[in-house]
């Protein structure tokens, strides 16, 4: 049985073009962030747009948890009355993340600057993950954590009773380590500052400064500085989270590969550190368009069109880009199996502690698709069969991964042979709407019967 029940078993075919508009769901990095800064906010948070996939309700809970006042209004709209930096009651029962990575590290950053303990654990796919990349920095708040072997959950995190500033130096690209580092610092007297070598995704800067928050972003030679100023008073806000790029992936790539599609994603956020997946395609060859360039809710945001696209050449990616779109290379890899040439991806180390070791888990499933692949530790490179040749007809293991799942129903969108894949259960927990939505455009995808 899989952690978040039955599994469910999925198949998908050959398809007709896809085509119409694609309302992928609110971005969950920005949904997560919006749910804890509104919670450590002084008044409401009003927001709309939230992605009400499993990992963001999780992290709902956990701030209701906390002490916060958390109310959905309606579909995608939601209420956040906060307690304040340094307002976090401590919780009665243990807190329990589900499958959300993000979710857990960004939590026990926001709470390891106020004194109160709290339990964390998750589902099998989160236990097996490691969590002393964020405790070890917090630990020089004066957090203590008390876990698993290899600080995996479950594991109790103790806050600082006097939590001091820092400045830290993030040894890996992780947009999770350094919001966990700035969420701790909110709570510390002084200025905590964060220096990455790679810059990452910059959601938790950008909205810390709209929530009132005195944060400043330097880049220097030595890389990207962020000082943050503690103890500030942040007021809650309105904010209006754009469409996740890391989900619309997902039907924009399958548009890419399979014959005469034609889709629109609108309001599509395009931060900067989110954007490596739409340049490394437009590098291959896809035939994309972004129409009506905007912001919302201090994030740019644009319609995204995408079109069928034979003529997408094999690529080296830089792998200064991974930081921009480490959530969408096994995506990446499936358009790579549909393009001509030899795609090589490298410096994504970072996959290996996802939800599963992401590169093995792709250059297992493409194999068995019939792709040529090779993997060392930090890089994936896949054959690109050319249009529509893939012969497919495996049966995938996703090792309870939402992403592995998505990326081979996608494959099998265009390949020879229907693909199916173990367990598509897991897409809930980022893209809810995923089979729906798909379905709506045009795509034959199944869930089998057991």
């Amino acid at each position: 049985m899989a952690a978040h029940g039955t599994p469910i078993p999925m198949t998908t075919r050959k398809s007709g073009p896809l085509r119409g508009i694609a309302e992928v769901p609110g971005d969950k990095s920005i949904s997560h962030r919006a749910l804890i800064l509104g919670a450590l906010s002084v008044g409401e948070t009003h927001v709309s747009g939230l992605l009400e996939g499993q990992d963001v309700l999780d992290t709902a809970r956990a701030m209701t948890a906390f002490g916060a006042e958390v109310i959905r209004l309606g579909d995608g709209e939601w209420r956040v009355h906060g307690v304040g930096v340094g307002g976090f009651a401590e919780p009665e029962n243990v807190i329990d993340c589900g499958n959300a990575g993000t979710g857990v590290r960004l939590i026990m950053g926001a709470m390891a600057s106020t004194p109160i303990s709290a339990t964390f654990t998750g589902d099998a796919s989160l236990r097996s993950r490691p969590m002393g990349r964020v405790t070890d920095p917090l630990a020089l708040f004066g957090a203590q954590a008390y876990g698993r072997a290899g600080g995996r959950l479950p594991l109790t995190l103790v806050g600082a009773r006097e939590a001091v500033p820092v400045r830290y130096r993030t040894p890996m690209a992780s947009a999770q380590v350094k919001s966990a580092v700035l969420l701790a610092g909110l709570n510390a007297r002084g200025q905590t500052v964060v220096i990455e070598e790679k810059p990452t995704r910059d959601h938790t800067e950008r909205m810390l400064a709209g929530f009132g928050a005195e944060i400043i972003t330097e880049t220097t030679d030595a890389g990207r500085i962020i000082t943050l100023t503690g103890q500030p008073e942040l007021i809650g806000q309105d904010l209006v989270v754009p469409r996740d790029p890391s989900s619309a992936a997902f039907p924009v790539c399958a548009a890419l590969i399979v014959e005469g599609s034609d889709i629109v994603v609108p309001n599509i956020g395009l931060n900067p550190t989110r954007a490596g997946l739409f340049l490394t395609l437009q590098e291959m060859g896809a035939d994309l368009g972004f129409e009506n360039m905007r912001e919302a809710g201090g994030e740019p945001v644009a319609d995204l069109h995408a079109r069928y696209s034979p003529d997408m050449k094999g690529i080296a990616v830089p792998p200064e880009r991974a930081a921009s779109m480490i959530d969408e290379y096994p995506i990446l890899a499936v358009v790579a199996a549909n393009a001509t040439g030899q795609t090589l991806m490298r410096g994504i180390g970072e996959l290996r502690v996802k939800e599963s070791d992401r590169i093995d888990a792709m250059a297992r499933g493409l194999a068995a698709c019939g792709v040529g692949v090779d993997e060392d530790p930090s890089s994936l490179s896949v054959d690109g069969m050319g249009p529509g040749g893939v012969p497919g007809g495996a049966t995938v293991s996703t090792h309870l991964d939402h992403r592995v799942a998505m990326s081979f129903l996608c494959l099998g969108l265009a390949a020879k042979q229907p693909v199916k894949v173990d367990d598509g259960g897991p897409v809930a927990t980022s893209f809810p709407v995923f089979e729906t939505l798909m379905a709506g455009l045009g795509a034959a995808i199944e869930r089998n019967n057991r």
